[in-house]
């Protein structure tokens, strides 16, 4: 689609992208699935080496729409009121406050979140799926914008509590990440010897994208047309998973479970919310196939065979997109 046929949102958003890849160099998959999460209002789970621009990816983020960010980094010894809030006894007055804790911010970077134990999780999963926080008997609303950004390091997990498949399910996304390759490297110490000197990047002045804008960019991503031999492409990829005897003994013999029909309005919002952001007004079976690895992968449970053999969550989809007939 030419610019000039672009929306003002979709003009926006392509613009935030732009100066976010500025700033986060040789992340390109991360900075656009986080806006494709944004645009798709959910949550993000990202694995990855620490030093890859995590943290700062979503910082980064934030300061390009109007919304507040916070990091809690997950230890064994939080406590759900860590996240949660808590009440508070005020003498003066005689009774108890409620005082916010950090998820009653926008943009929330859950640093590790493998490092704490079930019952932090637990509390993180109803501010996930309910948009809410109940403490005591009294029951909070969070803000209509609000994103969870959790990572976790594939590299150490001696003292983690592995997440249960409930919450990874809650996730919109699951995104891996690797490290730069020597070009993007080689601008990133550019980049922070930059900074270093205090004559980092200049940025040019730019309105924040508002809230209101980007509720309207989501109602933009619904109107995306998606055919109806494509939606039954994008269901028989996802009843696959649950049925993989219909393509071949080895699929039914890796995959132990598939996906929910939550992974169905996943794999629908992210591949309208992608075709959006490329300024196309329609869905391609690029689209799902492009995305269905981050919507999936978490979502499969793999058989004790298809472990002991190194067949990754990955190698089951690859499969998968491979024998599911596109339209």
């Amino acid at each position: 689609m030419p610019e000039t046929n672009l929306s003002a949102s979709q003009q926006a958003l392509q613009q935030l992208k732009l100066t976010i890849s500025q700033q986060i160099i040789g992340q390109e998959a991360l900075i656009e699935r986080m806006l494709i999460a944004l645009l798709a209002d959910g949550h993000i789970l990202v694995e990855g080496a620490p030093g890859l621009a995590k943290t700062r990816a979503i910082n980064v983020l934030s300061k390009g729409i109007e919304a507040d960010f916070h990091r809690v980094q997950f230890t064994p010894d939080l406590l759900p009121s860590d996240l949660t809030g808590t009440d508070i006894y005020r003498p003066q007055q005689g009774s108890f406050e409620f005082q916010k804790g950090p998820l009653f911010h926008n943009l929330v970077l859950a640093d590790e979140i493998n490092r704490a134990p079930a019952k932090v999780q637990a509390a993180l999963l109803e501010a996930m799926a309910e948009r809410q926080i109940t403490v005591g008997s009294a029951t909070y609303p969070l803000p209509p914008l609000f994103m969870v950004m959790a990572t976790q390091n594939p590299l150490e997990q001696e003292g983690t509590y592995a997440l249960p498949e409930a919450q990874l399910d809650r996730f919109l996304l699951h995104i891996k990440i690797d490290y730069p390759n020597a070009e993007h490297e080689k601008k990133i110490l550019h980049l922070a010897r930059a900074e270093a000197s205090g004559k980092g990047v200049e940025q040019e002045e730019r309105e924040t994208i508002s809230q209101q804008r980007l509720f309207d960019a989501r109602q933009e991503v619904l109107a995306v047309y998606m055919s109806d031999d494509l939606e039954d492409y994008l269901l028989q990829l996802v009843l696959a998973t649950r049925q993989p005897e219909a393509y071949g003994d080895d699929l039914a013999a890796w995959l132990q479970y598939g996906a929910s029909p939550r992974a169905s309005i996943a794999l629908d919002r992210c591949a309208r919310a992608k075709a959006w952001l490329q300024g196309r007004d329609f869905v391609s079976p690029e689209d799902i196939q492009d995305i269905a690895y981050d919507v999936l992968r978490h979502r499969l449970i793999l058989s004790y065979e298809a472990e002991a053999e190194g067949i990754t969550s990955d190698h089951c989809i690859k499969e998968i997109i491979a024998r599911v007939a596109v339209p």
